[in-house]
């Protein structure tokens, strides 16, 4: 299971300026909709005695970020609850672990750039040991190996695939 939840950032603000409307909805889609989404799967996979779970955190959910408090606190949650279930089934022949991406070069990254709503790119590059976005094909990759027989032992993990971004 790969969980994709929406991406819901809702712009910059610090926590003094946040709305608690603002709070409850990224942690609606982010958190609970992890949640949602693991307690759906979790019953087929442990009768199955096998199963792969993949969640997409983020850099900011590892190191936090200033004026993102409400979605740091969202994708931090979601990394909590991944190695929650992965000591909770990791005996049931399920695996669970997250991938905190950075800044990935996608469609809906370039269209909020275009938007004016995304830092610029040059600047975002200089925050990235690699010197580059990620590419979808990045994040693919690990996860991948993570659905893989080959990681079976794998579990309970935060694999970065962020250009170094939260090193």
């Amino acid at each position: 299971m790969t969980a994709r939840t929406a991406i819901v950032t809702g712009g910059a603000s610090g926590i003094g300026a946040a709305t608690l409307e603002h709070w409850q909805r990224t942690i609606a889609v982010n958190l609970t909709g992890t949640f949602v989404s693991m307690q759906a799967v979790l019953p087929d996979m442990v009768e199955a005695g096998w199963g792969r779970i993949v969640t997409i955190s983020s850099v900011v959910g590892v190191r936090g970020s200033a004026r993102q408090g409400h979605y740091s606190a969202s994708k931090g949650g979601v990394i909590g609850l991944t190695k929650a279930v992965a000591l909770e089934y990791a005996g049931r022949g399920v695996t669970a672990n997250t991938v905190p991406p950075f800044v990935v070069d996608t469609p809906s990254f370039r269209a909020a750039q275009e938007a004016g709503e995304a830092v610029d790119e040059r600047f975002l590059t200089r925050a990235i040991p690699a010197g580059r976005l990620g590419q979808p094909g990045d994040i693919a990759a690990v996860i991948s190996f993570l659905c893989s027989e080959a990681a079976g032992d794998v579990t309970g993990q935060v694999v970065s695939a962020n250009g170094g971004a939260s090193t």
